[in-house]
């Protein structure tokens, strides 16, 4: 075993473990690297520009992307949007137009033709509604109630002059949304002119002549109805209403009390704030005047009849009695 040592230490000695491995030169570059530490190079000036000039470009391309993408939303009629715009589109296809009031202001009644293209199965056995949003508060009010679909416009194909007459209360931009079965159809913006101060009032043809147009100065209309003695609503020993305790704008009966008169005939004018109109609301609007009947529920006459709100509001009723300015019962009609 000793002599198989011998003979590969000296095989060893022969080869790689004989002679000098290293010159002094190469002994001292080992030495110096081993004791000072490997430095970092910092990048070239070129590099960096060539680096911040990528990055730059990359955000430019994402901003401008979504500009892009908020510029088609607001092509396509995007609720997000407040530009005054009276067609809606997609994917630059009018869907449909609205044809507004050049005279549209606030607090009054306007007709609006909505003029949809597309053909009328899109429409038929569909709800169709429209609601009206304020840029300014933020109100929401419901413009059109839902009304199912079943014909189209009179003498076209579709509904190419869908009718529609509402108000809206406040000046200032409204987005009209149309929904079909709930949900979104499109939407148009409009501009609506403040309410012109100072405009007479228009008395209806065919209203009684002892109905003056200085009556309606004098409504107080901090005086609201109140309630008493057996669900009557008004102004306590002057006038009430049994029936006006939940005022809607669906017909309703009511029963009129007047106190302190013998008079023979009511007469029921009345005037809508908002607008500053002055509308019948007897037997659905049809007649101003009713024939007045004994006592009842402790008032000295009183009448039945049948009433119609045109629209939402505060309201103002003027009784005459007799032919002469009786009194004045406020209520707001919101339903």
């Amino acid at each position: 075993m000793e002599n198989e040592l011998n003979e590969l230490k000296k095989a060893m000695d022969s080869t790689t473990h004989k002679g000098r491995h290293f010159t002094e030169c190469q002994k001292s570059k080992i030495r110096h690297a081993v004791h000072n530490q490997v430095g970092t190079k910092s990048p070239k000036p070129f590099i960096i520009f060539i680096m911040t000039t990528v990055t730059i470009c990359l955000i430019g391309f994402f901003v401008s992307t979504e500009l892009l993408v908020k510029q088609n939303g607001a092509m396509n009629g995007s609720p997000n949007t407040w530009q005054v715009k009276h067609d809606y589109t997609e994917d630059n296809r009018l869907v449909f137009s609205i044809f507004p009031d050049p005279e549209l202001h606030e607090g009054k009644p306007y007709g609006y033709i909505f003029s949809f293209k597309e053909p009328f199965d899109t429409f038929k056995g569909k709800e169709l509604s429209i609601s009206a949003v304020h840029k300014e508060t933020g109100q929401r009010i419901e413009v059109v109630s839902p009304q199912i679909i079943t014909e189209p416009s009179n003498g076209y194909s579709s509904l190419q002059r869908f009718a529609a007459s509402f108000r809206v209360p406040d000046s200032g931009l409204w987005r009209y949304e149309v929904y079909l079965n709930g949900k979104t159809y499109g939407d148009v913006v409009v501009s609506v002119g403040k309410k012109e101060e100072g405009s007479p009032i228009i008395l209806p043809e065919g209203i009684p002549d002892y109905v003056q147009k200085s009556d309606f100065d004098k409504i107080n209309w901090d005086r609201k109805a109140t309630e008493f003695g057996r669900n009557l609503i008004g102004n306590e020993n002057r006038s009430g209403i049994i029936g006006a305790d939940m005022p809607s704008l669906t017909g309703q009966k009511w029963m009129w009390h007047l106190w302190d008169t013998e008079a023979s005939e009511l007469t029921v004018v009345g005037y809508h704030r908002e607008s500053g109109t002055v509308q019948p609301v007897l037997n659905n609007g049809e007649t101003w005047s009713i024939p007045l009947g004994g006592e009842n529920n402790g008032a000295d006459v009183h009448a039945p009849s049948s009433v119609t709100i045109p629209e939402r509001g505060e309201w103002a009723f003027v009784l005459y009695a007799g032919g002469e300015l009786f009194d004045v019962v406020v209520l707001e009609i919101e339903k």
